[in-house]
């Protein structure tokens, strides 16, 4: 699983937005999403360059922890 820390997260809205957009890239992905870290661990065939992308995409800035 890689760790993204990820800017700009404090709701359920953001935390649905993150793990939609992933899984609209790939269905079988595995997402978790710990607010209070402000980090998003993701589990899938994405490179780490289009996870970055996909959360950049829906306004939140993510960096590889």
């Amino acid at each position: 699983m890689q760790v993204f820390n990820v800017q700009g997260m404090s709701c359920g809205h953001c935390v649905k937005a993150i793990t939609q957009a992933l899984q609209a890239k790939d269905p079988a992905a595995s997402v978790r999403v710990d607010l209070a870290a402000g980090e998003v661990g993701v589990e899938s065939a994405l490179t780490t360059e289009q996870v970055i992308a996909a959360i950049t995409e829906e306004g939140y800035d993510a960096k590889l922890a």
